[in-house]
């Protein structure tokens, strides 16, 4: 399903309009999107809980040429899904 069938589809079952469904999906994704980015987490009962993880520089290696490489310490995007989800998926 992509955003446009999520769209149509909350619209059907909620008798929202697709444009007020859009706007609303719009301000959620925009809400996900600024907590993550001030390093915040985000937690939906029943979905999952959206934050970043720091990851450690570390040294790496070009499979090409077997050359080393330092890899810079980064943030990461991630999700743990809530146990309904994950009972979902398993059913």
């Amino acid at each position: 399903m992509n955003k446009q069938e999520l769209v149509k589809h909350l619209a059907t079952s909620t008798g929202i309009s697709n444009s007020q469904v859009e706007s609303v999906l719009n301000a959620l994704i925009t809400t996900v999107l600024d907590t993550v980015r001030a390093g915040g987490e985000l937690a939906i009962t029943d979905l999952g809980k959206f934050g970043a993880a720091q990851r450690a520089a570390k040294v790496g290696r070009n499979p090409k040429t077997g050359e080393s490489i330092q890899i810079a310490a980064k943030r990461a995007p991630k999700f743990s899904p809530a146990k309904a989800l994950k009972d979902a998926a398993a059913a």
